[in-house]
């Protein structure tokens, strides 16, 4: 019954460590959910222009946040109305897993 208990313990620590390593974002989905992003943000995050922000390695809620900011208006600019409208068929979770992808590139 110990031996039970200690195992029981152990696994739900690691189950908890890798629900809390994905619970942001799957980043597998956000690689699909994301091909109107590669075209100005590139497929691995690196912009194909200049002026355009690189999203490669960026934080994750940074990346989340700057768009549910866009998706709701709270972000001007030249190219605000466009990512406006870019996200807006896109809900929460599809934000997160598409934060998860390209925070996840190296």
């Amino acid at each position: 019954m110990k031996k039970l208990s200690i195992a029981l313990t152990i696994f739900s620590a690691l189950f908890s460590l890798s629900s809390h390593a994905t619970e942001f974002g799957n980043a597998e989905l956000g690689k699909v959910k994301a091909p109107s992003c590669v075209f100005c943000h590139g497929a691995t995050g690196e912009a194909v222009n200049p002026s355009y922000p690189n999203l490669k390695n960026q934080n994750a809620q940074y990346l989340y946040q700057s768009m549910k900011d866009y998706q709701q208006g709270n972000r001007t600019g030249a190219l605000a109305e466009m990512m406006q409208a870019q996200l807006s068929k896109l809900n929460d979770q599809d934000l997160r897993d598409i934060a998860a992808y390209y925070s996840s590139q190296e």
